[in-house]
């Protein structure tokens, strides 16, 4: 399979699902061993409210990278989703990890997603737009 391959980009794409649907499982299906593993003991509340709350931000998750992996990402999808999809939780991560340590170090699992979620978007992007530069003039304009 060459790197500017439909087939490259779709698996690309697949992987970028997998952090989202892997991710947001747990959130989903083990609500209460997130807030104990990712919340300072300081701040937890082990209550079934934040358990209500991680498990729907789990199943948006869910619902997220069924959509990528349905979807027909174009090179344009992959930079924006791959930016917008990471930076600003990097800064997120940093912020509640380290300035204002609401988390433990264990939310550095969000930060290794959001880094393959950069990644993913950043090779998707250049595997489209090897595929976009290879193709023939006539056939550019074609979906």
């Amino acid at each position: 399979m060459d790197n500017g391959s439909p087939q490259a980009a779709l698996m690309v794409q697949r992987i970028l699902a997998g952090i989202f649907i892997g991710l947001g499982g747990w959130a989903l299906f083990f609500p209460t061993s997130v807030e104990q593993m990712v919340i300072r003991p300081e701040f937890r509340m082990n209550a079934l409210t934040v358990a209500i709350f991680i498990g729907c931000f789990g199943a948006q998750a869910i619902l997220c990278g069924t959509v990528i992996w349905f979807s027909r990402f174009t090179a344009r999808t992959f930079l924006i989703f791959g930016l917008v999809g990471s930076l600003p939780f990097f800064a997120f991560n940093y912020y509640f990890v380290f300035v204002q340590p609401v988390f433990t170090h264990w939310m550095l699992l969000d930060f290794v997603g959001n880094t393959g979620i950069l990644l993913c978007g950043l090779i998707g992007w250049q595997i489209c737009r090897q595929a976009a530069l290879s193709k023939p003039a006539a056939s550019l304009a074609d979906p």
